[in-house]
C-alpha cells in the first residue's frame, strides 16, 4: 500500500490549522483549525473489504507531573505513550482517499458525536476523552478527529503518525463505544496491508525556534 497527502509532508511538520491547539502568546495555548487532513491510497491488497484510520502521537508524557508548568519543561528523557487522536473503521472498500476537513472543522467542546458517521464507517473515541475527564467544561465523549495539541512546555517536538489499513471485514466486530486501543486489536486480527505518514508538531517556542 502507498498513502500520500496533500495535507501532511512525511517528517515535517503539521499546519496548525490540522491542530487541536496553537501558539498564544498571552495563554500559551489556544484552539486551532482542527481539520481532519487530506489522505490518499492505492496499491490496495487484493481482497480488501473496508479501510480503517487511526492517528496516534508516540511521544506523550507517561506522567503529567511536569506538563504544563511555567517553571520547568517536561523532560527528554521520560518515558513516553502512545495517545490516540483519530480512529476511524468500516470506511467501504470503494474509498480511495478522505477530503481535507471531511470528518472534523473546528474544535467541539465536550467532543464530536459518534459513533457513527459518513459512508456507513465509524468513529472511536479518541484520547482527548480520559484528558478533559475532569473538566466540566470539556469533558464528553470525544469522537472522531481531534489533532494535535502536546505540552507546551514539552522539551521534544511529538510525532504524528496517521496510517490506513485495509482489511479482510466488511465491519469490524466492535459494538458500542471504542477506544484505540480496542480497535487495534480488532485491525490487526483482519489486516491484510497498511500504509503511513508522519507530521511532527510542536508548542514550545523554544522547540519551533530551533527549527527555523
Amino acid at each position: 500500500m502507498r498513502l500520500t497527502s496533500e495535507s501532511i509532508v512525511d517528517g515535517e511538520p503539521i499546519s496548525p490549522d490540522l491542530a487541536f491547539g496553537r501558539i498564544d502568546a498571552a495563554n500559551h495555548v489556544a484552539l486551532a483549525g482542527n481539520r481532519s487532513p487530506q489522505l490518499a491510497w492505492d496499491d490496495v491488497p487484493p481482497g480488501t473489504r473496508s479501510f480503517a484510520i487511526v492517528c496516534h502521537d508516540y511521544d506523550v508524557p507517561s506522567r503529567p507531573d511536569d506538563v504544563n508548568q511555567e517553571d520547568r519543561e517536561v523532560p527528554a528523557d521520560l518515558e513516553r505513550v502512545d495517545f490516540f487522536h483519530w480512529v476511524l473503521v468500516d470506511l467501504p472498500a470503494t474509498r480511495s482517499t478522505v477530503a481535507l476537513g471531511e470528518f472534523s472543522e473546528g474544535v467541539t467542546p465536550k467532543g464530536k458525536s459518534g459513533p457513527f458517521t459518513h459512508d456507513g464507517a465509524r468513529h472511536g473515541v479518541n484520547d482527548y476523552t480520559d484528558w478533559f475527564a475532569s473538566d466540566p467544561d470539556m469533558a464528553g465523549d470525544y469522537y472522531g478527529y481531534d489533532g494535535p495539541c502536546p505540552p507546551w512546555n514539552d522539551s521534544v517536538v511529538h510525532h504524528y503518525v496517521f496510517t490506513v489499513y485495509a482489511l479482510d471485514i466488511e465491519t469490524l466486530p466492535l459494538r458500542g463505544r471504542f477506544t484505540g486501543v480496542e480497535a487495534l486489536k480488532m485491525i490487526h486480527a483482519h489486516e491484510l496491508g497498511q500504509a503511513s505518514i508522519t507530521g511532527t508538531y510542536t508548542l514550545n517556542p523554544r522547540l519551533i525556534a530551533a527549527e527555523r
